[in-house]
């Protein structure tokens, strides 16, 4: 059942569950995420980062669309941290439902205008929209950006940004960062600025940079609010660290030899994140 982020993650909130979001970049990842989330009975976003599009090529969405349909499972193909507008219409021109815009490093106001000129087009097509307001924080290895410092997202503004542009889903930072966390670097969710966000707008809110985060603040955040967490850095570590394992042995070359022990190693860490997120048989709310 494909569908937009809109769509997908007004049945979330209402039912106080949060859809993981997971970072997709090659058939075997997709086949082991839809395998999982199919099994669990779980609505799952899939995410696909502008470089990873670049790495996969357009003609990859049909699949996703085609693994979707076969699935018959709750599911949004979206752009994951689309940094231009000509990244936005490339998505939706190769079938993207849904998209983000991130222009958070840029200022309120330009923040602003991209965001509806994004809205004005996405929404001509049935194609959702999320945004980012203050910035997520990155450990170096996460694949993605993020600044050094994070930049906490001010509630003051959050209530002014979605009634100017009419985005559907927002991105807040509260604390996290892309990549998996060093052993030196502890991540702590700002739960408190999370409760105060969620009494300014109505739409989901989204967490990004949710790999190797404690299990509990991340589920606490889903009690109070989160309705989207976005997962790579974890089903990606799990994959390939089966690889290598695989790989010692010399002789072993064909794909459906090396390939199914990493999707169950991989499909282990998505069955965690759907329970952790509430996310496990709530396919029942779409039907």
């Amino acid at each position: 059942m494909l569908m937009n982020m809109k769509e997908l993650l007004s049945v979330a909130q209402k039912h106080q569950f949060a859809v993981p979001a997971f970072n997709v970049s090659s058939s075997m990842i997709l086949k082991g995420v839809m395998e999982a989330c199919r099994e669990k009975k779980a609505p799952v976003i899939i995410a696909i980062h502008p470089d990873e599009l670049s790495f996969v090529e357009d003609s990859f969405i049909a699949g996703v669309r085609e693994e979707i349909i076969k699935s018959k499972i709750p599911a949004v193909i979206h752009l994951d941290h689309g940094g231009s507008f000509e990244q936005i219409i490339r998505a939706i021109h190769c079938g993207f439902t849904s998209v983000m815009i991130d222009a958070s490093l840029l200022s309120f106001e330009e923040n602003v205008a991209i965001t509806r000129k994004v809205i004005e087009v996405a929404h001509a097509v049935n194609v959702s929209v999320e945004a980012e307001l203050g910035t997520i924080g990155t450990t170096g290895n996460g694949g993605e950006a993020g600044t050094h410092e994070i930049i906490y997202t001010k509630p003051d503004t959050v209530k002014e940004f979605v009634a100017r542009t009419g985005v559907d889903t927002l991105a807040i930072a509260i604390g996290t960062s892309h990549g998996i966390y060093p052993k030196n670097m502890q991540p702590k969710l700002r739960l408190d600025l999370l409760k105060e966000i969620r009494a300014m707008v109505d739409i989901p809110l989204v967490l990004h940079g949710g790999s190797a985060n404690s299990d509990t603040e991340i589920a606490e955040s889903v009690k109070l609010g989160i309705s989207k967490i976005n997962i790579s850095s974890d089903i990606k570590d799990a994959f390939y660290k089966k690889c290598r394992e695989v790989l010692q042995d010399p002789v072993i070359r064909e794909p459906n030899t090396i390939y199914p022990p990493c999707i169950e190693a991989m499909k282990s860490v998505v069955y965690h994140k759907v329970d952790l997120f509430n996310d496990a048989d709530k396919v029942k709310y779409y039907q």
